[in-house]
């Protein structure tokens, strides 16, 4: 089962009142990589500190948001894969 954790080169910053995540390395120019992040997402962000599985992150959600578990899944999904196109999360394997 695949588990995800964010990249250490990236810091979340709060500007006005968003939560933004910046490479810290790499072409900071490179403006796609820069994410401003909802409650949500803001959420997700700080549960991939350590790595976590697709379940781990829909159960975590269903139990702080007002969502069905398949909202959760499929948002935490798509999410998940913007920031790994973007390459702000590493995807490793649990034994």
């Amino acid at each position: 089962m695949s588990q995800f954790v964010k990249n250490n080169d990236i810091i979340a910053r709060q500007v006005a009142g968003e939560t933004i995540l910046v490479p810290v390395r790499g072409d900071l120019a490179a403006m796609q990589r820069i994410f401003a992040l909802d409650a949500v997402g803001e959420y997700i962000w700080q549960l991939l500190h350590d790595p976590v599985d697709l379940q781990q992150l829909v159960e975590a959600i269903t139990e702080r948001f007002e969502v069905t578990a398949e909202q959760a899944r499929s948002d935490a999904r798509q999410f998940l894969t913007e920031l790994n196109d973007a390459g702000l999360i590493s995807i490793v394997s649990s034994s």
